[in-house]
């Protein structure tokens, strides 16, 4: 199956954590980072996510953040670090690479956040991911 997401970076689920209806996947990333998605309990059911199972992560562009400094006081859990590798800017918005540890992630955001950040390439920055934006896949 092709798709449209372009972050698909692979990992191995740590823990699940079910709720009534949705549960927390924690999943170490092929980069030793560790991510959380929020997903519903009968998609965890129907995946037959359990520790060990092999996963792609999946994360729209624009569903990614970015930020230059540290952050206190947010409640997004899922912070990988990474160096800007490149930026293409059109109108109104940019497309932002990072290189993170295993992988590439491409951030969609507004070009007025790349100018006020002054994002180039070798800018270290750090992707904000919410755990309710991560999908998972299998196979």
């Amino acid at each position: 199956m092709s798709l449209s997401i372009r972050n698909q970076i692979p990992g191995t689920v740590l823990s699940v954590t079910p709720g009534e209806v949705m549960a927390t996947v924690k999943v170490r990333l092929d980069g030793g980072q560790e991510i959380t998605a929020a997903i519903t309990l009968e998609a965890v059911q129907e995946l037959a996510l359990e520790p060990g199972s092999a996963v792609r992560t999946l994360i729209k562009s624009t569903e990614v953040a970015l930020a230059t400094s540290t952050l206190g006081g947010v409640s997004i859990r899922n912070r990988i670090p990474g160096t800007v590798t490149e930026v293409t800017a059109g109108g109104a918005m940019a497309g932002v690479k990072v290189a993170v540890a295993g992988g590439e992630l491409t951030a969609a955001i507004t070009k007025d956040a790349v100018d006020d950040l002054g994002l180039t390439a070798g800018s270290e920055v750090t992707a904000l991911i919410k755990s309710t934006e991560v999908a998972l896949a299998t196979g």
